[in-house]
């Protein structure tokens, strides 16, 4: 027997070395098949986990980004009434004083500017909050991560932080919001001081006077936005001493300068206005419809006394900044470009080789 299969293996060494080194290697591909599924798998699944993280985080800042504008809209209203008191102008015209027509001529222009500068300063903050939010939210993600790999408490975007870098916002609200206040005034003074308050206007009129004001406003560059939006300098102060002690407090502020420079954010921001203006004038026209509006009368051959409709544009605040529900705010928020644009700011924050100062 031994002597059978020494002969066996001779005569078909060949092919049994062969048969047992493609038998062997189809085992161990197979192990190694395997093994490579099981990792492509993994990664997959780990992939699948951060995506959904980071897209359940980025949810969760945008549901903030959004109440964060909804409470700040009421503060926005009343720091304008008391900017621009039209009420106390109003109050003086019921005591039937000797200058009325004067009076009249400064109501005139308050109304018209404190609502133009209502939609303009409530479209930038819905802007420049989105963009806020989404920077600091792509950097709490990264610490997020960073804290979940390595499990470590230490964070690049403290609590301290964020506030400091979140309470730039009050630039807009005070010295940006006094220097759009002028800026608009003028452009008012300048297209309606001509209008007598008798003059019948319709209401192709009040948007096409809308309008050449916000030309003039839009016109104005300022020196240091050269080439950018002309309403960045109401956003974002040109230097803020408070952030240079601070490296990642000065890359926050450089980078929020950015994306306000930046093409895209002018778009949407154009997009915003275009927006509120349109809701603004669907507005108005509300009051140019007849009581009986059932002979089909078209609104644009409707003509008002400029003084009716100066306490039109007066009241209309009061629907733009209003509580919530503020369907003025809502139209905003819910455009896709906008939220097109806060996904874009989003991921690009949010991802490692963007951080470089968060690199030790």
């Amino acid at each position: 027997m031994f002597e059978w299969f020494k002969r066996f293996w001779h005569r078909h060494r060949t092919k049994l070395l062969v048969t047992g080194a493609v038998v062997g290697g189809a085992v161990l591909l197979g192990k190694y098949a395997s093994w490579k599924l099981n990792e492509l798998r993994d990664k997959e699944a780990l992939d699948y986990l951060a995506l959904t993280r980071r897209q359940h985080h980025f949810d969760s800042n945008q549901r903030t980004c959004n109440m964060t504008v909804l409470q700040m809209i009421p503060s926005l209203r009343e720091k304008l009434m008391v900017l621009l008191n039209s009420e106390a102008l109003t109050a003086q015209l019921k005591t039937k004083p000797n200058n009325k027509l004067d009076i009249w001529e400064q109501l005139k222009i308050v109304s018209f500017t404190r609502t133009i500068v209502a939609v303009y300063s409530s479209c930038m903050l819905v802007v420049l909050l989105r963009i806020q939010l989404n920077i600091i939210g792509g950097y709490m993600y990264l610490d997020s991560q960073q804290m979940h790999n390595s499990n470590t408490s230490q964070q690049k975007a403290t609590q301290e932080i964020q506030q400091r870098y979140l309470a730039t916002i009050q630039h807009l609200l005070e010295k940006g919001l006094q220097d759009l206040i002028r800026c608009v005034k003028t452009a008012v003074e300048a297209i309606l001081s001509c209008m007598s308050l008798k003059q019948g206007i319709s209401l192709q009129e009040v948007e096409t006077t809308i309008g050449r004001i916000r030309s003039l406003v839009e016109s104005e560059k300022a020196s240091e936005f050269d080439d950018t939006h002309s309403l960045c300098k109401y956003m974002l102060p040109n230097e803020d001493t408070n952030m240079e002690e601070n490296p990642l407090l000065r890359q926050l502020y450089l980078e929020t300068k950015d994306m306000l420079e930046s093409q895209d954010c002018h778009r949407v921001l154009s997009l915003c206005l275009d927006t509120g203006f349109s809701r603004l004038n669907d507005s108005v026209a509300e009051f140019y419809k007849p009581a009986d509006s059932s002979n089909g009368i078209n609104l644009h051959h409707v003509t008002l006394p400029l003084a009716k409709v100066i306490p039109v544009m007066n009241g209309q605040i009061h629907s733009i900044c209003s509580d919530s529900p503020n369907h003025f705010i809502q139209d905003l928020l819910l455009m896709q470009r906008v939220k097109d644009f806060a996904a874009n700011v989003y991921e690009a924050f949010s991802q490692e080789e963007t951080k470089s100062v968060m690199s030790p």
